[in-house]
């Protein structure tokens, strides 16, 4: 039996066959772009614009200078948590109370840290409550506002960091930087400072 023409192009290596798909060209393709109206035709203008007038305008603008403006970096200032019951519970706890937590938050840990031996213990505190990710985002965060914003979320933070973010505020300013922050702000932590540490 001869092969038929068809039967000969299909298996060949030529173009497809009637009835497959063609390929896409996307060489030839017409390209539309939005224009402007013409001149001579009329622009359809909706009711809702045909409905306000000047009086509105002045009446609305009236209202919205009498309204006070609040600061645009509200958000950074730091809240004032002297008066709250949080604070005072955090103001009760002692020094004791404050190791009792670093022992129970060592002892869940399989090692002991290595690298922080010189620092004291409300250092420590300060620098797990910064990598502690359940309570969010510590980057950018004064240290006391994160405490507070976990504390509104119901996320439970320890009130131990609280106290000592109370106790170490008097006459510290650099308390409320998470050190994450003072390292992420600097570049590559101080090593561009030594110069040339990376070619050694």
């Amino acid at each position: 039996m001869a092969r038929t023409r068809r039967a000969t192009r299909a298996t060949s290596g030529g173009p497809a066959a009637r009835g497959s798909q063609k390929t896409l060209a996307f060489t030839h393709g017409k390209v539309t772009k939005p224009s402007t109206p013409l001149p001579g035709k009329p622009v359809a203008s909706s009711k809702l614009a045909m409905e306000i007038d000047a009086g509105d305008i002045d009446s609305d603008a009236a209202r919205v200078a009498s309204e006070p403006t609040a600061p645009e970096h509200a958000g950074l200032d730091i809240p004032r948590v002297s008066r709250s019951a949080e604070a005072e519970k955090a103001r009760r706890v002692t020094d004791a109370q404050v190791q009792a937590y670093w022992r129970a938050r060592e002892d869940d840990r399989l090692a002991p840290r290595v690298h922080q031996g010189d620092l004291r213990v409300e250092e420590k505190i300060l620098r797990l409550w910064d990598m502690s990710s359940q309570y969010g985002p510590c980057i950018g965060t004064p240290r006391l506002n994160r405490w507070l914003r976990a504390h509104n979320l119901g996320l439970n933070p320890p009130i131990e960091v609280l106290a000592v973010l109370l106790k170490e505020e008097r006459g510290n300013s650099k308390v409320e930087r998470a050190h994450v922050d003072e390292l992420m702000s600097n570049k590559l932590g101080g090593v561009e400072a030594e110069g040339g540490a990376w070619e050694r």
